[in-house]
């Protein structure tokens, strides 16, 4: 089983497509919880309580659960069955600037939850939401009772269609086109200015750590794959 973990504004929502193209009926979508939308005691409670709930699951008719959610709801499922846990990072910047200008343009009064809701009435500015403490380190904060060496693959949005490829051949032993949706207008990344960008840097801290060691796992089972080819060769 692929237990898919969909961080906001990471590229999720195409991945997402992928994973219904190949596994069809047997994807579970979990996008009940609202992570962000809930406070984060109640979050990291009920997260824990879901996983007890879910270790006695049988879950047979469901090959792949993909959905925004703490990775420790299903970490005790484990126990059960053999799972993979995957997930995609982007440049922290880039992504809560993305999050930003998403929410300002998808934004519904009757259907948005609480926090989104707040940040558009109380006309939120960039600033404000780059470095509000409701939204800091939003990694940090899924990872909630999670090692990031507990996921089996994460891949780095920013060079999603490298990165997918090789999930699809190590993971789904197939080869899928990617897909790209919910992209927005972002070629190129957000411009804003360098002092702000090195604040938000700074205030997400937490994140950029989390990133770098993304990267740098990426680079080694880039660096891993090429000595295999080399040895076959």
């Amino acid at each position: 089983m692929i237990i898919s973990v969909h961080l906001p504004k990471t590229a999720g929502t195409s991945f997402a497509a992928a994973l219904e193209h190949h596994f069809g009926a047997k994807l579970l979508r979990d996008y009940v919880d609202l992570p962000i939308n809930t406070p984060q005691y109640d979050r990291n409670r009920k997260a824990l309580q879901n996983s007890l709930c879910n270790a006695e699951k049988e879950l047979r008719d469901t090959e792949c659960i993909h959905g925004h959610f703490l990775p420790v709801k299903y970490l005790l499922l484990s126990n059960k069955r053999k799972i993979s846990f995957v997930t995609w990072m982007r440049n922290p910047v880039e992504r809560v600037l993305s999050h930003y200008h998403f929410w300002k343009r998808s934004f519904s009064p009757e259907t948005a939850p609480p926090l989104h809701k707040r940040v558009i009435e109380e006309k939120w500015s960039l600033e404000r939401f780059c470095l509000g403490a409701e939204l800091k380190n939003i990694y940090f904060q899924f990872l909630y009772g999670f090692p990031l060496e507990y996921f089996s693959f994460v891949g780095i949005s920013e060079f999603y269609d490298d990165d997918f490829a090789f999930f699809a051949e190590h993971y789904l032993e197939s080869f899928i086109e990617p897909k790209k949706l919910n992209v927005g207008n972002e070629v190129g990344g957000h411009q804003i200015e360098e002092s702000l960008r090195n604040e938000i840097e700074q205030f997400h801290s937490k994140d950029m750590e989390l990133y770098q060691r993304a990267l740098e796992n990426r680079l080694t089972r880039r660096s891993s794959c090429r000595d295999k080819l080399g040895t076959l060769g």
